[in-house]
């Protein structure tokens, strides 16, 4: 029996959600923080219900606790994720919010996500279902750099590049503003969902190493088992097989001599330090992704 997509298996369902959705569907630099919408938001823990299996849980808890404890102590925090599909945001505020520990539950209530403009501009079904999560979108180097190869003129070259640093800047303002208020920054460091056969999907960004730099403490979660498979770049193609998923922290990381002590390891004429830097971190994930695998 064939898998469904998303599209096939609810069609009803997203023409639903799509009434319920109420962000602009152009972002610019006065929306860049948009604060998540309950409505949207039961549609999308349906989808989780149905596609994640029971035995699904919370990987090393305790460091998602330890975590928590340090952000409510005055640390700025930062989650680094592994990125396979768009219910990964949703499957982990499902479980942290269905944890019997209080202090895990409003760890998932303090999350506030980076996400690319696409999620908004693309479709209005996967808009609705971003928008169930607080986001600071912010316009990606990769969508720029598209942008850039479509242009036909130096002008909108340099319109597109005025368009993303004035957003950019915006996202830059909202998350300090968001960790001023005890708010906890998750982002993608691939950028973008990882393909099988892909491997520079699974490549971090080298933007990342500023978040090393602007927040105290991180944990890294790693993702096992995944309920949809990717099709194409349409994210309502993806396919449906519902799974058993642990999503795991590492232990607390000190953001600043993590990096310093990496950064030490280098030659001195490293060409690109910065991208050592998040490669060495997507290495990280890699081995505390295959420690959890076994668990399935």
């Amino acid at each position: 029996m064939s898998k469904p997509s998303l599209r096939e298996r609810y069609a009803d369902f997203f023409k639903e959600v799509a009434k319920h959705s109420t962000v602009a569907a152009k972002i610019d630099e006065t929306n860049v923080y948009q604060v998540a919408n309950p409505v949207t938001r039961k549609f999308m823990d349906k989808l989780v219900t149905d596609n994640m299996l029971p035995d699904s849980h919370l990987g090393a808890e305790e460091n998602f606790l330890d975590f928590y404890n340090q952000v409510q102590a005055g640390k700025r925090g930062l989650i680094l994720m592994e990125h396979y599909s768009n219910t990964d945001l949703p499957g982990l505020c499902y479980l942290l919010e269905r944890s019997e520990k209080k202090e895990l539950s409003d760890l998932s209530k303090k999350i506030v996500a980076v996400a690319g403009m696409k999620l908004n501009e693309e479709n209005p079904v996967v808009r609705a279902f971003a928008e169930s999560f607080t986001r600071v979108v912010i316009y990606p180097t990769r969508s720029l750099n598209k942008k850039e190869e479509q242009a036909v003129s130096e002008e909108e070259i340099q319109a597109e590049e005025q368009k993303a640093r004035k957003i950019n800047f915006a996202a830059m303002r909202a998350m300090d503003e968001c960790k001023r208020r005890g708010e906890v920054i998750l982002v993608f460091p691939s950028g973008t969902r990882y393909r099988p056969g892909k491997p520079e999907t699974k490549r971090g960004l080298r933007e990342i190493d500023s978040y090393l730099r602007l927040f105290d403490i991180m944990i890294l979660v790693t993702i096992n088992g995944c309920p949809l498979e990717i099709q194409d770049d349409d994210m309502l193609n993806d396919l449906i097989e519902p799974a058993k998923q642990i999503f795991s922290a590492s232990k607390v990381i000190e953001c600043k001599p993590f990096r310093q002590n990496y950064l030490a390891t280098l030659p001195a004429d490293e060409e690109d330090p910065k991208q050592k830097m998040i490669d060495h971190v997507m290495e990280l994930l890699d081995e505390q992704h295959d420690i959890f695998e076994k668990q399935l």
